[in-house]
């Protein structure tokens, strides 16, 4: 991309695209949008798209990337002490608002975790974790950062994919009290 990063004609192209990406997979699935609809609806030329995306999966990728943000405060939204029977209802309502994009979701997000969104989720989820295990002097907290995030981003595509059976809550219940167990895990 040859804009600036801060540029806002940027970023209002780049929201432009991101929303006429969901639009269209709100009626068809990602593999069968294509990029002349696509832009038509966003209003910008077939060149702006590829200055700011190097393909749909890119563009989609980065209009999922809120999920990724939503998924990783949803899985930190608690202090103190984590009560593995009370998950942040923060974890519930996230699972919930997958619903109307899960067709998206479930093309970027492949069974077991994989796919580019997979791949996001997965690497934005350690950081955190990490960070946060590091702050407060945590044993193995790089082992148990990969866990929890392989163990989240697993169990939420095996989910959308309908491979792990629950709504919303009972799945952020039982992945609240797997993720909790994985930090009380005793190493050594």
């Amino acid at each position: 991309m040859t804009t600036a990063p801060g540029d806002p004609r940027a970023a209002r192209t780049r929201a432009k695209l991101r929303q006429a990406l969901l639009d269209e997979c709100a009626e068809r699935p990602l593999a069968e949008v294509a990029v002349a609809p696509l832009v038509r609806r966003a209003g910008v030329g077939r060149a702006t798209f590829y200055l700011h995306y190097a393909d749909l999966e890119a563009l989609a990728v980065d209009a999922c990337a809120g999920v990724v943000r939503d998924a990783v405060d949803a899985l930190h939204a608690w202090r103190g002490t984590p009560d593995p029977a009370s998950p942040p209802p923060a974890l519930g309502d996230f699972l919930a608002e997958l619903a109307p994009h899960a067709g998206l979701y479930r093309a970027l997000l492949r069974p077991g975790g994989g796919g580019p969104l997979g791949l996001v989720l997965h690497a934005d989820l350690r950081a955190r974790s990490l960070h946060e295990r590091r702050l407060v002097g945590a044993p193995e907290p790089e082992l148990i950062a990969s866990a929890v995030a392989a163990a989240f981003a697993g169990v939420l595509a095996d989910w959308l994919h309908g491979l792990v059976e629950g709504d919303a809550d009972r799945i952020a219940r039982l992945v609240w009290r797997l993720l909790v167990s994985l930090h009380r895990t005793p190493l050594g």
